[in-house]
């Protein structure tokens, strides 16, 4: 049997390998196929692409991956607040709003911050962001584990996917189109600021909140599950069965709620939950069960620092370190394989820093 601190590790593996391809992962499949003309990496590379509108790819599973271990991490605590005197319950509310509150402003400045500069164009910024989506879902899921037994979280969690599921289907003749969905009305009349690209509707809009929730709220049941006193592999075959479930009940009702990303409808939270679990189990298999320590370690480093890493994607120029380092070396190869190790520095650069980060004790959490 596994430790709760094992069960982490395996966890903030997976955590890396999530953020593995937003590092600069996601171009690897890219170059390989310039380099060997292969088929198969153009297949691959093309699951690097978030779906057009309806559907799913494997880049489609990052964030809400992301929102799901958020959740894992809340169940693994177990917190309780209910019965507790308001002066014990404040700090936590505290702490919450503020992380809260952190992840929204970091959010809009990974959105490239106020509009056009100072003085402040408050109608030019992006308020609605990856980083807010994920506090917004966190801070939901936290309030509904801390505050209700089982029981109690999983009607909430029904009430709130077919709440969500009617509202969105039964809004106006196209009710999962860009431009007449109840997201699209709630985001033109509600959301201040601009939308991403200025289109329609944000991908991290208001009303997807609600339903993205459910992503990190489902992580908190496998949270509970992962504490169970019993073998890893039968943690992990349980968690495959029920992502595999999930993936399929997805999947079922694909032709009356559409798969979609955009929209964050709730066959998409079944989908992406599915894989999530999928995923935790092998990670949990791999770490723990097989005891692959050197895999788990190394994207454990991205794990740690998962936040700091992605501030860091789009506020440092990567490439023109990378460039600057083995700029020479890699115009030195043939070119077919310029790119694959434009590609590996890039990955390489990242990994050593976060190494050092690891090494000095520095963690960057919010």
């Amino acid at each position: 049997m596994s430790t709760p601190k094992q069960r982490l590790q395996a966890l903030d593996a997976l955590r890396g390998f999530d953020m593995f391809w937003i590092i600069g992962g996601e171009k690897l499949f890219a170059a390989l196929l310039l380099l060997t003309g292969w088929p198969f990496w153009q297949l691959a590379a093309n699951e690097m692409l978030h779906s057009r509108w309806h559907g799913f790819t494997f880049y489609d599973l990052i964030f809400p991956l992301f929102i799901f271990l958020s959740g894992v991490t809340i169940g693994l605590q177990r917190h309780s607040l209910s019965g507790l005197p308001w002066s014990e319950r404040q700090p936590v509310y505290r702490k919450a709003l503020k992380r809260l509150l952190l992840l929204s402003v970091l959010g809009v400045l990974y959105n490239h911050g106020w509009g056009t500069g100072m003085p402040m164009a408050l109608d030019e910024v992006r308020y609605a962001s990856v980083l807010g989506r994920i506090g917004m879902a966190w801070f939901l899921a936290a309030m509904i584990a801390w505050h209700l037994p089982l029981r109690g979280q999983v009607v909430v969690a029904l009430l709130l996917a077919v709440g969500y599921a009617l509202a969105q289907g039964l809004w106006g003749s196209a009710p999962y189109s860009a431009e007449s969905s109840l997201n699209t009305w709630v985001d033109q009349h509600l959301l201040p600021g601009i939308t991403y690209q200025n289109a329609p509707l944000d991908p991290e809009g208001l009303l997807s909140h609600l339903s993205a929730a459910l992503n990190a709220l489902l992580g908190v049941w496998a949270g509970y599950w992962l504490r169970q006193p019993t073998s890893v592999w039968r943690r992990a075959s349980w968690l495959a069965v029920a992502g595999m479930l999930c993936i399929g009940f997805g999947w079922t009702f694909h032709a009356f709620i559409p798969v979609n990303k955009t929209l964050w409808t709730l066959t998409f939270v079944l989908v992406t939950v599915g894989w999530s679990g999928l995923f935790l189990a092998l990670f949990l298999a791999l770490v723990d069960g097989l005891n692959w320590q050197r895999m788990g370690r190394a994207f454990a480093l991205i794990g740690v620092n998962s936040i700091f890493i992605y501030l860091a994607s789009a506020w440092v120029k990567w490439e023109y370190t990378v460039d600057s380092l083995i700029g020479g070396v890699i115009r030195a190869v043939p070119e077919p394989a310029q790119a694959l190790l434009a590609v590996i520095g890039l990955l390489a650069l990242q990994w050593a820093l976060l190494a050092l980060m690891a090494r000095k004790g520095i963690f960057v959490k919010v």
